[in-house]
């Protein structure tokens, strides 16, 4: 069949910005009206074909074969998909059509263009690649069962489970008769495991104290791995305090006598709120709704928190002898364990949000992937810090930029509602809380010779360290798309100005994907790196994680809930 001479083209996009071009005007695949039948004597036979099913051949099957392939821009994604000759099926499927080799009750149904490539002698298409394992697989199984955040989290509750069911045996009386105590107690360690301030000073002695040469590399990298699993104990607790509540409502209720029911009530109402506020923690329900997660856990905490203090006062009051309320100034609580238990928790939930102010910023979007956000005042190397639109209903944080002196910046990939409106719809004043906390990256700290990977935005994370003096040598391997054009000349200079022995950067536009963990091992061993940071999406730190420590080099890199 003749080809249709070149003319102007419409361009349509698939599979990861893979660009495709189609002809466009009257293709000719299928005749406009049904071929006259057959007379007499003649050979061959037509079959009446549905409407519906040759609108789907028509625009389905032989329209969609004449797509091309465009090279008019680099792409660091590729799809694998390949095209048999759209002029030969076309003519075979005509050509089938016309002798009623094809009809509706023997061959339309399962007929595919498998079928047809088959018939002509062509290879069939290779099948489709399996699909990639969702980000929540990923986060919650493939990172293993024996993490150490999941081994903080066991040993946690074991030790309360153990004094838990002593205390129910009566071998372990302190317990039985201050089990609010505990259940108050477990609610100030995942406070103490949440707090910026705390975790802050924390790093910060750990830095200090086991950052030396003459420390062994296996105790910095537990201390490492510590660190960064501190949620296991945070989430534990959680899962504690429930139990060690419940079981003081069962001995409250048991001695209705001395309990007055309001105490009942109140003590009811923490516990319904810490239930559900673990709800919303559930990681199904965190992964997917995350916004829904992070009101809920901080409006039922802070309520919580208020009726903590209702429960303290009420517990501490009361004579059960008389049978009534002492005024609570007379009643020696400050010798109470639990209400200082609870000014604890007060103090560690209140002093981030004393920082919190709305302060002026700058947004500039050199694309529409990623947008810097800058800021007044000089930020210390491995920072993190979180910015809102609104203080009560979101929070979001990043990695700071900073050369330490007069001012700071944020990268944010456009990758959800909030980071895509600062390219489209760039504020001028944004939400801060002035105490920024210390993550995995302020551990770099702890090491002599360390190697950063990231992928995309995730440079973020490090660029302080190329900006600032640093105990550790820094050596960066940086995968991105479309550097220039996506992060900017700011982004550029940062990495370019560092120097170039210690640095490999990879344009994926350019170079193609590369394999992010076999590069990363090789240029772990060529730099002779301690330990190697990385920062990506979950499935892209997993491998590398997992690609080092298999080589036998110590690797972190963000875990669920770190």
């Amino acid at each position: 069949m003749e080809r249709m001479p070149e003319r102007a083209v419409g361009k349509s996009t698939s599979c990861r910005g893979v660009a495709f071009e189609r002809t466009s005007g009257e293709l000719g695949l299928l005749p406009k009206a049904p071929p006259a039948l057959p007379q007499d004597g003649q050979s061959g036979r037509w079959v009446w074909i549905p409407r519906s099913q040759k609108v789907f051949f028509q625009d389905f099957l032989l329209d969609n074969l004449v797509l091309e392939r465009t090279v008019s821009r680099s792409s660091s994604h590729f799809c694998d998909l390949d095209f048999t000759d759209e002029g030969a099926v076309k003519d075979h499927f005509q050509e089938l059509m016309e002798k009623g080799e094809i009809c509706h009750d023997d061959h339309l149904e399962n007929q595919n263009i498998a079928d047809i490539e088959k018939q002509m002698g062509q290879a069939p298409k290779p099948a489709a690649k399996p699909r990639k394992p969702s980000r929540l697989s990923i986060i919650l199984l493939d990172q293993g069962l024996f993490t150490v955040y999941k081994r903080l989290f066991m040993v946690c509750l074991i030790l309360n489970i153990i004094a838990l069911v002593l205390a129910a045996m009566g071998h372990f009386p302190y317990a039985k008769y201050n089990a609010a105590l505990f259940a108050i107690g477990n609610i100030l360690a995942l406070s103490l495991c949440r707090s910026e301030a705390f975790l802050r000073v924390v790093f910060l002695l750990v830095v200090k104290l086991f950052g030396r040469k003459w420390v062994p590399l296996h105790f910095k990298t537990a201390v490492t791995s510590f660190l960064q699993s501190l949620g296991g104990i945070h989430s534990s607790c959680g899962v504690s305090s429930i139990a060690w509540l419940v079981y003081a409502l069962v001995l409250s209720i048991k001695d209705k006598q001395n309990t007055p029911p309001e105490i009942i009530a109140v003590a009811s109402t923490i516990l319904s709120l810490i239930c559900i506020s673990s709800l919303a923690a559930f990681p199904l329900v965190r992964h997917l709704h995350h916004n829904v997660f992070e009101r809920t856990h901080r409006f039922t905490g802070w309520t919580a928190l208020a009726l903590l203090w209702v429960f303290v006062v009420l517990t501490i009051s009361y004579n059960p002898n008389t049978k009534t309320y002492n005024n609570f100034f007379r009643s020696n609580f400050y010798n109470k364990q639990e209400f200082w238990f609870t000014l604890s928790i007060t103090i560690t939930i209140i002093i981030p949000w004393l920082t919190v102010s709305r302060v002026p910023v700058k947004v500039s979007s050199t694309s529409n992937h990623a947008s810097i956000i800058k800021f007044e005042g000089g930020v210390k190397a491995g920072l993190l810090g979180r910015i809102s639109p609104s203080p009560l209903s979101e929070w979001h944080a990043f990695g700071i930029i900073s050369s330490g002196e007069k001012d700071h910046m944020m990268l944010a990939g456009a990758v959800g509602d909030f980071t895509k409106s600062l390219v489209s719809n760039p504020p001028t004043y944004l939400w801060v809380r002035k105490l920024h906390f210390a993550g995995l990256p302020y551990l770099i700290n702890l090491y002599k010779k360390v190697m950063v990977v990231a992928t995309g935005s995730g440079i973020c994370v490090f660029l302080s360290f190329l900006l600032q003096p640093c105990s550790a040598e820094v050596c960066l391997v940086w995968v991105a798309k479309g550097i220039d054009e996506n992060f900017g000349k700011e982004i550029m200079d940062i990495v370019s100005g560092y120097p170039k022995d210690k640095v490999i950067m990879h344009d994926t536009a350019i170079l193609g994907r590369p394999n992010v963990a076999k590069m990363s091992v090789e240029a772990a061993k060529n730099w002779g790196a301690e330990v190697v940071i990385v920062t990506s999406n979950p499935e892209g730190s997993r491998d590398v994680v997992n690609a080092c420590k298999a080589s036998g080099i110590p690797a972190f890199g963000p875990i669920w809930d770190s």
